[in-house]
């Protein structure tokens, strides 16, 4: 159940919020400052890139990896492929991944190794394993750590992951924690501007930086329910499964970081595809039991012990769908056709990273918000 009463007391939900998610969604902008710093400080700025790599190759464990993988694939389309290597274990415990490079990696391929940890053993041998092959390294992680050490040693470059002081007093952060990722993908960002694979210099850095500021105040936790958007899209899905459907270049990996967070920060589930194909692909779901309409409620529920029955709702994000094409109308249509709701969400004008980082941003806030109030 959702304790929607907590939404509207900032005292209450700065005790529930014993993980400083909140805190780390806000400061989401300072965190990408002091990221593109640290990237500066670390001698990116000074590359002198020998073209463009061949592929480029991202590890690391956990929901954040995946999003910086998705995020930079989105952002540097056909002009290198970026590939995530996905970990093997027995756990997902630091010290039992492993991680292991194609056998075609080599000299004309970067790989870029990206953790909010720092002790993964695996890591410090995928480090030791690219130099041995001349492949070479870039690491995003926590300064002193072995990885730190390991970079040295295999001649990579690496980069302090942006840490707030606070952080260093609480259990390692979650994957998907709004300012981790921030952390991890700034300095990766002025890396790949710089080696031509994607446009990020310093002042659209600054503009992404300064648009998750002015989401911080739109959905910050002083703010009503009512004029909040996070807030209110928290409420909204308060009972509800999550159906994101995507449509533009830039909502795709914002549906589906939206859909981690979801699960990670809050334990909920959440479906997530892009449209055009996700009318197919859930039409099923929504003229079946999951629809609103389907059966509101159980008469013989015992209303005490008994939660209610879960229905879908649909999630559109939308960013300049490619072509000028949109089924934004055939989605309202789909959905309204089975009594599912629809929210929206659309990002105010903006460069590709600007537009991106707001829906990020917006849907991290209703992530945490739900996580929260509902005593995840």
């Amino acid at each position: 159940m959702l304790d929607e009463s907590l939404l509207d007391t900032p005292e209450s939900l700065s005790e529930a919020d014993r993980r400083g998610l909140l805190r780390g969604a806000a400061e989401a902008g300072a965190r990408v400052r002091t990221a593109a710093r640290h990237a500066a400080e670390a001698g990116v700025a000074g590359l002198e890139p020998d073209g463009r790599p061949r592929a480029v190759l991202v590890a690391g464990p956990g929901a954040a990896a995946v999003c910086v993988a998705d995020l930079l694939g989105t952002l540097a389309g056909s002009v290198s492929p970026v590939i995530r290597l996905a970990p093997t274990g027995v756990a997902p415990a630091a010290g039992a991944l492993r991680w292991e490079l194609p056998g075609w990696t080599g000299s004309v391929d970067l790989l870029l190794i990206t953790t909010p940890d720092g002790t993964e053993p695996g890591l410090s041998l995928l480090a030791e394993q690219a130099y041995r092959r001349g492949c070479t390294v870039v690491a995003v992680a926590p300064a002193d750590t072995p990885l730190a050490e390991a970079l040295e040693a295999s001649h990579g470059l690496f980069v302090p992951m942006a840490t707030a002081p606070y952080e260093l007093d609480t259990p390692l952060a979650a994957a998907s924690a709004p300012g981790v990722l921030w952390a991890l993908l700034t300095p990766l960002l002025v890396l790949l501007d710089r080696i031509g694979l994607l446009e990020a210099p310093a002042e659209t850095l600054e503009k992404v930086a300064d648009r998750l500021d002015q989401i911080a105040e739109r959905c910050g936790p002083a703010l009503a329910t009512y004029s909040n958007p996070a807030k209110t899209l928290a409420t909204e899905l308060a009972d509800a499964l999550p159906v994101i459907w995507t449509e533009g270049t830039s909502a795709g990996p914002a549906g589906r970081r939206f859909a981690a967070a979801l699960a990670e920060l809050a334990g909920r589930p959440g479906l997530v595809s892009e449209l055009p194909e996700a009318l197919a692909a859930h039409s099923a779901l929504l003229a079946g039991r999951m629809a609103a309409g389907a059966d509101p409620d159980d008469f013989f529920r015992d209303r005490l012990e008994e939660a209610p029955a879960l229905h879908a709702r649909v999630v559109l994000l939308r960013d300049r769908p490619g072509g000028g094409l949109s089924a934004a109308s055939g989605a309202r249509e789909l959905a309204l056709s089975h009594d599912t709701p629809i929210s929206e969400l659309e990002p105010e004008d903006g460069g590709e990273l600007e537009t991106l980082a707001e829906l990020i941003a917006v849907t991290d806030f209703t992530a945490v918000y739900l996580a929260l109030a509902s005593g995840a």
